[in-house]
């Protein structure tokens, strides 16, 4: 949990909140099909997550510098996965910082898996 204080009181940001908002910016950017979890199943096959469930597919980890985010995707076939994955990065980022005026210093996306849409 995260805590503020302003002159009119507290604000406390879970780090449910910051992972549940992650995986709604994340589902916006071209080329993403989905948040996958960050635990493989068997066969290291990657099941794709619903919209209530975004949060396990991203791990907030606090740190003395700020907010590191671990973000598990599931990519479309045949977009070029590192435009895709440095456009998730950099709208994160962006997004969240100025919704939280906190510093997100790592913002690590992990490709569990592509997938093919007819």
């Amino acid at each position: 949990m995260k805590k503020k204080t302003t002159k009119i009181g507290d604000i406390n940001i879970t780090t449910e909140a910051i992972a549940s908002l992650t995986g709604e910016l994340v589902n916006e950017c071209y080329g993403v099909v989905g948040m996958a979890s960050r635990r493989l199943i068997k066969d290291s096959v990657a099941v794709m997550l619903r919209k209530d469930n975004y949060s396990k597919g991203v791990v907030v980890k606090h740190t003395n510098d700020g907010i590191e985010l671990d973000i598990y995707v599931i990519i479309l076939f045949g977009v070029k996965i590192m435009e895709v994955v440095n456009e998730v990065q950099k709208k994160v980022k962006y997004e969240l910082e100025n919704m939280f005026d906190m510093e997100f210093t790592s913002i690590n996306v992990f490709v569990q898996g592509i997938k093919v849409i007819d």
